[in-house]
């Protein structure tokens, strides 16, 4: 008679990366009113929003580490862990161009990129979970700079040059958003098309 080995137990969803993740989630709103408070000012409120977004940001690295070191990865985190980015990020983007610091056509493109994956995996949810691909990570990364850059107001402080290296860094991580999101798309269609042949 042969012993088949046993299966590993399931992760369960209550773990310390899943509960690092919602406090991130939880943190957005915080982060915001400090942001709009502060109404452009630059004052001591954009700086605590700014080092919040960054404290906040990188916390993805650590839930991610734990939960692969602890073998904590779950579908829940899956699905949870690009949402915390997106609202964080997200808020940070309507947060500035509210505040007129960027344009209101880059934050909807994005946003319309974010929501729409988003949306997606959802839709999917049932056969598959879609975890983040590797450039889909790297466009989080872009975006985390970028937006961390634009969030401090350094240009009041070391001159209008702070404001063209900021430019590029947002150029850097739009065009990523962008390329990053068809390619999903494409690569979905191929699975499909593989999948019924």
């Amino acid at each position: 008679m042969t012993v088949s080995p046993e299966t590993p137990a399931k992760p369960s969803n209550w773990n310390l990366p899943n509960a690092i993740t919602v406090v991130r989630i939880l943190l957005a709103p915080l982060f915001i009113w400090m942001l709009l408070a502060d109404n452009g000012a630059n004052g001591l409120l954009r700086y605590l929003a700014a080092i919040l977004f960054v404290l906040a940001i990188a916390t993805d690295g650590v839930d991610g580490h734990l939960a692969r070191k602890n073998n904590q990865v779950t579908d829940l985190g899956k699905i949870l862990d690009p949402i915390a980015d997106k609202v964080l990020t997200g808020g940070a983007l309507v947060g500035l161009s509210i505040l007129g610091e960027l344009p209101w056509w880059v934050t909807i493109i994005i946003l319309v990129r974010e929501v729409g994956i988003t949306v997606w995996r959802f839709a999917v949810i049932k056969s598959r979970v879609i975890p983040a691909s590797r450039g889909g990570k790297l466009k989080t990364l872009a975006q985390s700079i970028a937006i961390s850059l634009a969030l401090f107001p350094f240009a009041s402080l070391l001159g209008d040059w702070v404001n063209v290296v900021n430019l590029v860094f947002m150029s850097i991580a739009f065009v990523l958003t962008v390329v990053t999101g068809l390619d999903y798309l494409v690569q979905d269609h191929k699975l499909n098309k593989a999948k019924k042949q």
